[in-house]
């Protein structure tokens, strides 16, 4: 039997800084209800966006777009791991184990529904935008394995040169954007991916080691710097993807989403004295606990379980009113609860894929094994967030960057990456 979470948060040492854990629940919890809030299904079953139907609620994205501070927390954690494993292969698997498990299990849960559903003709309406949509939050597991495989790299040149090494990496956004808006340079916007995330990511390392010391002066740089750019520049004002959108300021992201990024990480040092103090009481920590034993699996399948209360309500008859219109926010909060128990339910089936299992032992082989295998799963990874589950016989691509990829070849990827992973970690002397 495992430790329950009141026993973990009960050993919790005194020196664990239990605000960056809160971050983390915090930051995932509000990108789920954000989830559910803007997917507006019409009674058709379309699927739209809330703020292309309401764009007046796009300014709430600056302060509701929190990925970035998950990535921040993500540096954070990912400094005081590797300085704890400095070997790589070991590293790799002590971090990725309970990232890499959950999700290949939702890959095969779905990629055999979908199966299933294409051969028995079942994969029209909402069920085929379902097969279409749940792998697009797998974007975030594709982006967070690149930082933790370019987290020892970077960390050096962090220890180096420290905010240094972040201004390098915002550089690299600044010149990406201007080769893209000014000189229309094809395909250089995706370099962003990495300049701008892996910055983002470079900000946990500062504070690991105490150098966000004017949090006040970055929130403020940040939010003055994306309202310059989105005022003057050719970036729109939703720090979230909207549908049909010319330029994006996410997929690929841009320098305004790392200003935005800036503000928010500020805005979370700010308020550093009351989240630790609010953390530290007995009820909440172990909520906290608890939440993070769960977290990932929670988020692979929360979407899975809002547009299945969707289909149930579609299923049973019962009326759709059009989105965003008074009767439609009337029924937010039932539908929040559904979605919520339903995804309560596929925790308590799939949570035992995200448990922790015992570390293997420490070695110096293994890193080149490791780094071929993180890089087909995030390729893997991202390549089903775009490509999706629907048209799985048909030969259905998307692309990737430049190349076209089908969802068996992304799944394929996935499944040898980590695979790859897990050898390398136990790849010692014989």
């Amino acid at each position: 039997m495992g430790i329950s979470a009141r026993e973990l948060a009960a050993a919790t040492p005194a020196s664990r800084d239990r605000y960056v854990d809160l971050l983390r629940v915090a930051s995932l919890a509000v990108v789920v209800l954000g989830h559910w809030l803007m997917a507006a299904v019409t009674a058709d079953g379309q699927v739209g966006n809330l703020l292309a139907v309401v764009p007046g609620l796009q300014p709430a994205t600056w302060a509701f777009q929190v990925m970035p501070v998950f990535f921040f927390v993500g540096g954070f954690a990912h400094a005081l791991a590797h300085r704890s494993r400095p070997r790589y292969a070991d590293f790799l698997r002590a971090r990725l184990q309970r990232l890499l498990r959950p999700t290949m299990v939702f890959v095969g849960v779905w990629g055999a529904a979908a199966l299933l559903l294409q051969l028995s003709g079942a994969d029209g309406g909402l069920t085929g935008v379902a097969l279409r949509l749940v792998t697009q939050p797998l974007w975030f597991i594709g982006i967070y394995l690149a930082m933790v495989a370019f987290t020892p790299p970077l960390l050096r040149l962090h220890e180096r040169w420290g905010w240094g090494a972040f201004a390098a990496l915002a550089g690299g956004a600044v010149a990406v954007d201007a080769l893209r808006f000014a000189a229309g340079v094809p395909f250089v916007e995706f370099l962003n991916f990495a300049f701008v995330w892996l910055a983002v990511h470079q900000l946990g390392f500062l504070r690991a080691d105490g150098m966000i010391r004017r949090p006040a002066v970055l929130a403020a740089g940040g939010l003055a710097g994306a309202t310059a750019l989105v005022a003057l520049g050719p970036y729109p004002l939703s720090m979230v993807g909207m549908p049909g959108e010319k330029v994006s300021n996410m997929a690929p992201p841009t320098l305004a989403l790392l200003c935005h990024a800036l503000w928010l990480v500020g805005a979370v040092e700010l308020l550093k004295g009351p989240g630790t103090r609010f953390a530290a009481r007995a009820g909440v920590w172990r909520a906290v606990v608890a939440a993070n034993g769960i977290a990932m699996t929670a988020f692979l399948w929360h979407l899975t379980a809002m547009l299945g209360v969707y289909g149930a309500l579609l299923g049973l008859g019962a009326e759709l009113p059009p989105p965003a219109t008074g009767a439609w926010w009337a029924q937010v909060p039932l539908r929040f609860a559904a979605a919520g128990l339903l995804t309560a339910l596929l925790v308590a089936v799939f949570r035992r894929f995200e448990a922790p299992v015992p570390a293997a032992p420490a070695t110096d082989r293994g890193g080149p094994l490791a780094a071929v295998g993180i890089t087909l799963a995030l390729l893997g990874v991202l390549g089903l967030s775009l490509t999706g589950f629907a048209g799985l016989l048909d030969g259905h691509s998307a692309t990737l960057v430049a190349v076209p990829l089908t969802a068996p070849a992304a799944v394929a990827l996935a499944l040898a990456g980590w695979l790859l992973v897990e050898r390398a970690g136990r790849a010692g002397p014989r």
